[in-house]
């Protein structure tokens, strides 16, 4: 049994990234998305594909108020999707 760590995501306790409320779950045209607020930058979310070919997702930035709502999530997660080639499964070129 190997005692180095293993690829993947930090475990929430040693993450420096601390976020806001219950994270919103979206299924989007076939693809689930974790979407997150952050708690040190009001009007910032990450969205984490959460059914895509790799730990991936993006990072959006805009006023804190009014919260972003689920419209809006869903619009962002299909001009996201949009972008994506299909061969890497990363953003186009």
């Amino acid at each position: 049994m190997s005692t180095e760590p293993e690829p993947g995501l930090a475990p929430e306790h040693l993450r420096t990234i601390r976020y806001q409320g219950d994270p919103v779950m979206l299924t989007v045209d076939g693809h689930d998305f974790r979407v997150r607020a952050r708690a040190e930058k009001p009007g910032t979310y990450d969205f984490d594909w959460l059914t895509g070919p790799h730990e991936y997702g993006f990072t959006l930035s805009g006023p804190a108020d009014p919260a972003m709502g689920r419209p809006e999530m869903e619009r962002n997660i299909r001009d996201f999707l949009a972008e994506i080639d299909p061969a890497t499964g990363y953003l186009a070129e």
